[in-house]
């Protein structure tokens, strides 16, 4: 466990601070447990690459090794499924989805939340994690085990939220 405090300097924030108070990959609330870390998610290919392109000096080398990114734009062709299943952060954001201290959205929580942050949003971004769930169901009712091409967007936005649709 890490309890020195984490400064960010990226392209979305200046000078925020947070402190890691758990063990890195430990603890984690008994209501969530994703299926995918964020370093597998990222060499999954997710969010199209454009995701966390500018914040590996906030995370573990190692998860940035193999990870599938793209600086310059959203690529489709960058995630597992090959295709878009994102909406603009935009969006998000008009939703009132997405809380001061992880400008990015959930995938930015989790990966905090990862390496040991807790925080007053992690029960709203747990809920929002369990709620995908849903989606669980509908794939495991609608689709065979294994065939990936049936609901391929749906697959690709569950492995955006550590759910591994690769195994339903």
């Amino acid at each position: 466990m890490n309890s020195q405090p984490v400064v960010v300097n990226d392209l979305m924030q200046t000078d925020y601070v947070y402190v890691r108070t758990e063990p890195i990959g430990q603890n984690f609330h008994p209501d969530f447990k994703p299926e995918l870390t964020p370093k597998e998610m990222l060499e999954l290919g997710v969010f199209g690459g454009k995701y966390m392109t500018d914040c590996k000096d906030e995370f573990p080398a190692e998860w940035f090794e193999e990870a599938k990114l793209c600086h310059e734009r959203h690529d489709p062709d960058l995630n597992f499924f090959g295709v878009n299943a994102s909406k603009p952060l935009s969006y998000w954001r008009d939703k009132g989805w997405i809380h001061p201290d992880d400008p990015r959205g959930w995938f930015q929580w989790y990966c905090r939340y990862t390496m040991g942050r807790r925080c007053e949003d992690d029960e709203r971004q747990i809920k929002r994690w369990r709620a995908m769930a849903r989606h669980v169901a509908q794939l495991t009712k609608g689709c065979e085990k294994g065939n990936w091409n049936c609901r391929r967007r749906q697959r690709q936005a569950l492995l955006h939220w550590a759910y591994d649709s690769r195994t339903m």
